[in-house]
């Protein structure tokens, strides 16, 4: 005779649920959701711009801003600053202004700064181990500066070499002093100035001054101060191009943010502010 066999199912005591439990982990799942659902993979709110409890705004990274910049931009890039603030909530940009080799100089003794523009491409080429690749934002000619009226009756090029004639021109190291030498050497006219000055502006103070009678400065200068001055133009077959390039400072602290403001100065926002005020296309 066969034994008897049992035929009761057998339960796994691990698998007997307990309803309390259950309830705990279903309110638990609950409450977990829309926590997770707060955040995303992006970061926290303060990597966003967030900290203040408002959305961090579109555009270029929020920074202040230290730009040095050629003597010649000082009108036109206060202008051009105030619309890229505007444009961009949150960021402060500050130029120092000076000539393009005092400029460079400051680079090289490690002054804080975070973008440079110059009036000439030799300048930036001789910083290359000191900024990011550079990229000419706009162009300019020279113009003989007068006192207003002309009352030297100064024609061109030529009468800067008349003796009773006091001309004012920029230091050979400056950009503009080398591109006046370069036009006045190919003409083949001497030059002997009562002072040489280390910008450009220095050179139009001098002539809106009436202590000189004629400098050589760029046009866009000379049209800062046309209740002063008179612009007396040079054709183009004498005169000299200035290219103006900008760059980021290897240095910065708030390299995305430069590069954004280099970058913006080739937009075509940047353009109309700088061709308003007489610069020309790069």
């Amino acid at each position: 005779m066969s034994p008897l066999i049992n035929h009761r199912r057998v339960i796994n005591p691990r698998r007997v649920i307990n309803p309390r439990r259950a309830a705990a982990a279903v309110l638990t799942t609950a409450l977990l959701v829309p926590l997770a659902a707060c955040g995303d993979d992006s970061g926290s709110a303060k990597d966003k711009g967030e900290g203040s409890g408002s959305a961090a705004a579109p555009g270029a990274p929020k920074a202040d801003l230290t730009v040095l910049a050629a003597s010649s931009l000082t009108d036109v890039f206060k202008a051009a600053g105030a619309a890229y603030e505007k444009e961009n909530p949150g960021t402060k940009v500050t130029f120092s202004f000076a000539g393009s080799q005092e400029l460079a100089a400051q680079v090289k003794q490690g002054a804080p700064a975070d973008a440079l523009v110059t009036a000439d491409t030799r300048t930036m080429d001789g910083l290359s181990g000191d900024t990011g690749k550079p990229t000419v934002i706009a162009r300019n000619r020279l113009v003989i500066a007068t006192g207003e009226g002309n009352p030297e009756k100064v024609g061109g090029l030529k009468d800067l070499a008349y003796p009773k004639l006091k001309v004012v021109l920029a230091a050979p190291e400056v950009p503009v002093g080398r591109y006046s030498a370069q036009i006045l050497d190919a003409q083949k006219i001497e030059v002997r100035p009562v002072s040489q000055e280390p910008n450009v502006r220095a050179v139009l103070s001098k002539v809106s001054l009436g202590e000189a009678d004629a400098g050589l400065v760029y046009r866009t200068d000379a049209a800062t101060a046309t209740d002063k001055v008179d612009a007396i133009d040079i054709p183009d077959e004498q005169n000299a191009i200035a290219s103006y390039p900008a760059a980021t400072l290897k240095t910065s602290e708030h390299s995305e943010a430069a590069a954004a403001f280099v970058a913006w100065l080739s937009t075509p926002a940047a353009q109309k502010i700088l061709q308003g005020a007489g610069f020309q296309q790069p």
